[in-house]
């Protein structure tokens, strides 16, 4: 159920459309309306966490919600032109990472810690692809990353930077917020989808070679 009401906001999020308690009561859960607190709330830190994009209650009277970027990062609009599953959520993570090791991190620092949420140099990924891949090349690239050689590192050695679209998109004042925001349980055992169920396609909204993912671990 869980994993059905990230389906339905991804959607949303795409969509650019509102929605609500009663849309979601009516078209998720249906005939299991009373877990809808357990469900909703363990929906959104997994659309929080995993895919970058908060859902905002703009109408309390009426439980009105939008789906926004965490952050303001607009990095999903960018690539393929806003098609395919959201990525924000891992930049958030190495944006995090850096932040908390003082603006600069080494890059084994970097892929020791996802490692430990199932990301590998070298091995696809069904929702970020190649992640060296993309966060030395794509995320530079667009500005949200500085990947740059330790200064007199000999063998050279590499470390992580904030680039200067992360610094006009977002702050480290928001980061600090956020960070404090999310539990520190929720941010160790950061959701990730394992990539061997299948994720139904999305009306349009996800790319038909992105579609495919995993959200059991949101159940």
């Amino acid at each position: 159920m869980v994993a059905d009401m990230v389906k339905f906001l991804l959607r949303k999020y795409r969509a650019k459309e509102p929605t609500s308690y009663a849309e979601l009561l009516n078209t998720v859960l249906r005939d299991n309306q009373d877990l809808y607190p357990v469900v909703f709330c363990q929906a959104i830190e997994c659309i929080l966490l995993v895919f970058g994009v908060d859902v905002k209650e703009v109408d309390p009277r009426k439980h009105i919600y939008i789906t926004v970027p965490n952050l303001g990062l607009t990095c999903d609009a960018v690539q393929r032109g806003g098609q395919g599953l959201p990525k924000a959520g891992l930049l958030v993570v190495v944006l995090s990472l850096i932040l908390q090791n003082r603006d600069h991190i080494p890059e084994e620092e970097i892929w020791e810690a996802l490692n430990k949420i199932g990301l590998y140099v070298g091995r696809e990924h069904s929702i970020f692809g190649e992640p060296r891949e993309l966060l030395t090349q794509v995320w530079v690239r667009e500005g949200y990353l500085k990947y740059r050689q330790v200064s007199d590192s000999d063998p050279a050695r590499y470390e992580f930077l904030w680039g200067p679209r992360a610094f006009l998109e977002t702050s480290k004042e928001k980061f600090m917020e956020y960070l404090l925001r999310v539990s520190r349980r929720a941010f160790r055992s950061f959701p990730l989808p394992s990539a061997e169920a299948v994720m139904e396609e999305e009306e349009g909204a996800l790319s038909q070679s992105s579609s495919q993912a995993d959200l059991s671990l949101c159940d």
